[in-house]
C-alpha cells in the first residue's frame, strides 16, 4: 500500500463540486481514462452496479461533472466543471450510463468503455474517498494504479528482454504477450522497444511517489512510541511524516499548507459575501448570520458564533460550485477548516500557527486514512463527519499550544461521539443535514479540545476508536451509506423537494433557491 500523503489523501484536493468521493475521484479517474485513449475519445459506454452507491447519485452528487471534466482533460477547480456534460457533448464525445448486475464489492466502482476510431479499451476503478481513487484493470487485465506516478504500458512479445530505470515494474503475462506496467519518475520513452502498443499516464496526485518511500509512523500507537517521552508538539511529527512522504523540507510542507489556509480563507469571505447556485436546496445564509452576530443579537456563544459562521460560508461555497478544499472530505469540508480558522482569528494568531494547526489535523487524518476510509458510501457520515471532527479537535488543542497528547485525547473523544452516524442527503444533494452535521462536528471539537485540556480521560486509544467505527460500519445498512435510499433522504419533503429542482433544472428555470 501506498502511504497516505496529507496533501493527497487527507488535506485536498482544492476542487469544486458537492462530494469529493463523488466529483474528484471521479475527475482523476476521467483523467487516467483519456490517457489511456490518448486523448482521443469519440464514444464512452459508463456502467454502474445496481448495489452500489453510484445509481442513485451519480447525478446529483457529480460524479458526472467530474468524470466528464476528465475525460476532457480538466483539473478538479476548472471553472468549467458545473457545464462539463455540454462540453463532452460539445466534443463530439457520445455518452452512455448504464446500470448493469455485476455484483461489484465496492459501492464506488466505474467501470468505462472507452473508443475511438483506432481502438477500444476499458477500465474499472473504485473511488476509495476523499477524492482518492484506485484503476483495478485496464482491459481486463488486473492492476493498481493510483495516479501516484508517471506510469507506462508496454505491450511487448513473449519472451521480449526490457530493463527499466524504474521504481517498480509489474510483468503480466498475456499468453503470446507480456504487458509491462512501469511506474517511474518520467515515462518509458515510446521508441526503446519497438513495443506492440505503449500507453502513459501522467500523475493526478498533488505529492508524487516514488521508490523505497518511508514514513516513521502509520498509526497513532506507532507515532506514540517513535516519539516515547519528548512529547513533540503534532505538528511537527506531522511535518516529520510529510517530509517523509513527500522529499520536502519542513520549510515547503508549511508552506504548502500556508496556501491552502489561504485558498480556504478566500472562499469563506465569498461565502459570507454571497453564493448563488440554481440546483441547491439551501439559499444563502451566512450573510444573515453574520449580521446578526455583528450586531450581537446572537446568543453569546464566543469563538463558536464565529466558527459556526464560516462552517456554514464554506458550505455555500461548495453547493455553488465555488472552490473548497476536502478536508477530509468535500461533504465535511467545512468543519475542520472553519473551526480552526474562526478559533486562529479570535485568538489573534496568523495563516503560520493556522497551518500548524491543520498540519496536526492531517496527521490524525493520516491515521485514520491508513487503518479505515473517509467515504461516506463505505462508512456513513460517522467516516466523513466524524473523522472531520476527530482532526479538528486535534488542531483546536494545536492552537491553544498544549501538547501532543492533548491533541490525541481531543481527538479520541470527538470521534468516540459520533460513531453510527448515517449518510442520508435531503433531496439527494450534499447540502442538508450535511449543514449541519459539519456543525455539529466543528462544535464537537471545541468541547472536546477543551476538555482535554483540561485533563479528561478519552479511556479509548484513538487507533481503537478508528478500528470501532471501522467495525460499526460494516453493520451498517447499504441504504445509510450515502445511497439517498434511508434518513432523512426518503422523507415526504425530502422526496418532494427532489422533485421541485428536477422540474425547475428541466424547464431551465433559475428561480430555485439561490
Amino acid at each position: 500500500m501506498t502511504p497516505v500523503s496529507i496533501f493527497n489523501d487527507v488535506i485536498g484536493p482544492v476542487m469544486r463540486g458537492p462530494s469529493s468521493s463523488h466529483c474528484a475521484a471521479a475527475l482523476r479517474i476521467g483523467r487516467l481514462a483519456r490517457d489511456l485513449m490518448d486523448g482521443e475519445i469519440s464514444e464512452v459506454l459508463v456502467e454502474f452496479d445496481r448495489e452500489g452507491s453510484l445509481p442513485t447519485t451519480h447525478e446529483s452528487q457529480g460524479s458526472d461533472m467530474g468524470l466528464f471534466g476528465g475525460l476532457l482533460g480538466w483539473d478538479a477547480d476548472d471553472e468549467r466543471l458545473p457545464d462539463s456534460a455540454k462540453a463532452l457533448a460539445d466534443a463530439g464525445i457520445k455518452l452512455r450510463i448504464e446500470t448493469v448486475d455485476v455484483g461489484d464489492p465496492h459501492p464506488n466502482t466505474y467501470r468505462l468503455t472507452l473508443r475511438n476510431e483506432r481502438e477500444t479499451h476499458s477500465l474499472i476503478a473504485i473511488s476509495t474517498g476523499g477524492g482518492m481513487m484506485e484503476v483495478l484493470s485496464i482491459d481486463g487485465v488486473a492492476m493498481h494504479m493510483d495516479g501516484g506516478y508517471h506510469e507506462t504500458l508496454i505491450w511487448l512479445p513473449k519472451g521480449s528482454e526490457a530493463h527499466f530505470d524504474a521504481d517498480e515494474v509489474v510483468v503480466h503475462d498475456l499468453g503470446e504477450t507480456q504487458l509491462f506496467q512501469v511506474k517511474a519518475a518520467s515515462f518509458v520513452p515510446s521508441d526503446l522497444y519497438g513495443p506492440i502498443s505503449i500507453k502513459k499516464f501522467s500523475p493526478v496526485l498533488p505529492v508524487p511517489s516514488r521508490k523505497d518511500m518511508y514514513v516513521p509512523f502509520t498509526s497513532c500507537e506507532e507515532m506514540l512510541r517513535h516519539d516515547g517521552d519528548q512529547n513533540t508538539p503534532l505538528w511537527r511529527l506531522a511535518v516529520e511524516y510529510e517530509r517523509a512522504r513527500g522529499n520536502f523540507t519542513e520549510r515547503e510542507v508549511i508552506d504548502k499548507m500556508i496556501a491552502i489556509v489561504r485558498i480556504l480563507r478566500k472562499s469563506i469571505a465569498s461565502g459570507i459575501a454571497g453564493t448563488s447556485y440554481e440546483d441547491r436546496v439551501l439559499g444563502h445564509q451566512s450573510g444573515l448570520f453574520a449580521e446578526m452576530m455583528n450586531a450581537g443579537r446572537l446568543l453569546d456563544g464566543g469563538a463558536l458564533n464565529r466558527i459556526v459562521l464560516y462552517v456554514t460560508a464554506l458550505m455555500e461555497v461548495k453547493s455553488s460550485m465555488g472552490v473548497i478544499v476536502a478536508a477530509p472530505t468535500a461533504g465535511a469540508c467545512a468543519a475542520l477548516p472553519g473551526a480552526v480558522i474562526g478559533m486562529a482569528e479570535a485568538m489573534n494568531q496568523n495563516e503560520e500557527d493556522m497551518a500548524k494547526a491543520m498540519l496536526a489535523a492531517g496527521l490524525i487524518g493520516v491515521f485514520i486514512a491508513t487503518r479505515w476510509t473517509f467515504a461516506a458510501e463505505v462508512g456513513g457520515c460517522q467516516a466523513e463527519g466524524g473523522s472531520a471532527a476527530s482532526m479538528a479537535a486535534a488542531a483546536l488543542v494545536t492552537l491553544a499550544g498544549d501538547t501532543r497528547d492533548q491533541a490525541i485525547a481531543a481527538a479520541s473523544m470527538a470521534f468516540q461521539s459520533m460513531l453510527g452516524l448515517i449518510c442520508d442527503p435531503i433531496a439527494n444533494r450534499v447540502e442538508a443535514p450535511c449543514l449541519g452535521k459539519n456543525i455539529m462536528a466543528s462544535s464537537n471539537a471545541l468541547s472536546c479540545a477543551n476538555m482535554a485540556l483540561a485533563g479528561f480521560d478519552p479511556l479509548i486509544p484513538l487507533d481503537e476508536v478508528i478500528d470501532a467505527a471501522k467495525h460499526v460500519s460494516t453493520m451498517m445498512p447499504r441504504e445509510h451509506r450515502c445511497t439517498s435510499l434511508g434518513g432523512l433522504a426518503i422523507t415526504p419533503t425530502s422526496l418532494e423537494i427532489e422533485r421541485k429542482l428536477a422540474s425547475l433544472k428541466s424547464k431551465g428555470c433559475g428561480t430555485c433557491h439561490c
